[in-house]
């Protein structure tokens, strides 16, 4: 194994001077010090320097320290012991019920290139219902498949995510996966508080990357996370239904990094690796001939600008996308989703059937003309408006507070009990609106 010594340090970024030829990058070297500080190489510089990144934050590591090469990458144990625990990047337990058994698991390195995807074309695709009416209606759920819900700060992201895994986890179908990317330490406790009371933390594996935690373990959780749903995948033939929020702060997390090593900021001011980055990731959450992997991923809208270059990389990823609005949440309705951005390439015939594909074009035809009359009502007032057109502003008007829902999540901050709706009853309440 390649032996060196530390030559620089700043701040999370390490220079180690290496012999030659025998490192790697993504490798991870050991500080021989009483901890074993695990450093990762990011790049090999001339010189026989590797730029490496301090993945623990060690305020102890000095220049001179002798670093010891491991040829391997980082690993982390995947099997059944990690169903139901709570996890950093590095697969080590922060939910305090002891070490992992990790005795016989397999390792595989957390950057694995992303698999083909099996082809979807010429099976059925299979809709997983949700229970909740406005996503189920315009963004169907299918196996296989990804859905971004995307809004500013403190529009219901996180709450939505978490009703999404309740109600579809409780069904106990596949494995669910939550990876934690950047967010409060107090919405990671309430999930995992809700699924705990639930006794739904044995179909669950959570990672958990958050704001106390360095950007470099905040950019690696993702990857981390796949990796063991990969595993399932693959290896056991399971369905899983992966959760991550909040794939903006990936990105952020992964541009802090950036400005750490000194690279060039793109155009928007992202790291120069902002496409490569979220499209590795993006990749792996993929069905192979195994088993699937269906993503709901939340986006994190700064200064609620859905043009802003990150929100939009993303957002191309995605099969749908549920967009939540302030102005919707300030109207007391919730989920706050935006009716007229939300939008979803799985909403045709194919999918979801003629009855569902037709309501949907006349409900959006009602929103359209909802909004546009919004306008003409500010200066004329409603009843200046034509007899139709009065008649279908009041129908949107219906379907608007008809796709407001009460969550279960949030049960024991409200006085109402959560519910739960099949899409044939959210049909059918549509079409008593509509008709």
């Amino acid at each position: 194994m390649s032996r060196g010594y530390i030559h620089a340090l700043r701040d999370l970024v390490v220079d180690v001077v290496y012999e030659e030829g025998n490192l790697e990058p993504y490798e991870i070297l050991l500080v021989d010090n009483e901890t074993q500080t695990p450093l990762l190489v990011d790049s090999l510089q001339a010189g026989n320097i590797a730029k490496c990144l301090n993945l623990w934050a060690d305020k102890s590591l000095q220049k001179g320290m002798l670093v010891n090469g491991t040829g391997k990458g980082l690993e982390i144990p995947v099997g059944d012991a990690l169903i139901g625990r709570v996890v950093d990047a590095m697969c080590r337990p922060i939910d305090g019920l002891g070490p992992l058994k990790t005795e016989g698991l397999e390792t595989r390195s957390i950057f694995r290139l992303p698999k083909q995807s099996t082809s979807f074309a010429g099976s059925k695709p299979e809709i997983l219902e949700t229970g909740i009416k406005v996503i189920d209606f315009f963004t169907p759920f299918v196996k296989g498949r990804k859905i971004g819900i995307i809004g500013g700060a403190g529009v219901g992201k996180t709450v939505l995510t978490m009703e999404l895994i309740y109600n579809i986890a409780q069904s106990g179908r596949g494995l669910s996966f939550f990876a934690g990317i950047g967010e409060r330490i107090r919405e990671g406790h309430e999930l995992y508080e809700t699924l705990k009371t639930r006794d739904l933390l044995k179909n669950t594996c959570m990672f958990f990357g958050q704001m106390d935690q360095n950007p470099v373990q905040r950019s690696l959780v993702g990857s981390a996370a796949v990796t063991l749903a990969e595993y399932f995948r693959d290896e056991q033939s399971k369905d899983i239904l992966f959760f991550a929020d909040n794939m903006y702060r990936f990105v952020q997390a992964k541009n802090e990094v950036s400005t750490l090593l000194d690279q060039v900021p793109s155009e928007g001011g992202y790291e120069p690796t902002i496409f490569s980055d979220v499209k590795m990731l993006q990749d792996r959450l993929s069905s192979s001939d195994k088993g699937s992997i269906t993503a709901v991923q939340t986006i994190y809208v700064p200064a609620d600008d859905l043009s802003d270059p990150a929100v939009q990389m993303i957002q191309h990823e995605l099969d749908s996308t549920i967009v939540l609005s302030r102005q919707v949440a300030e109207q007391g309705i919730r989920p706050a989703v935006d009716l007229t951005q939300t939008s979803s390439s799985l909403l045709s015939p194919d999918i979801v059937g003629d009855r569902h594909y037709l309501l949907s074009v006349q409900v959006q035809s009602l929103l359209q003309k909802y909004e546009s009359l919004k306008g003409i009502i500010a200066i004329i007032g409603e009843n200046e408006l034509s007899v139709t057109d009065r008649a279908d502003y009041n129908k949107a008007k219906k379907l608007i507070q008809y796709f407001s829902q009460h969550m279960h999540v949030v049960e024991n901050q409200v006085s109402y009990k959560g519910e739960s709706f099949t899409l044939d009853e959210t049909l059918k309440g549509i079409e008593e609106i509509i008709v």
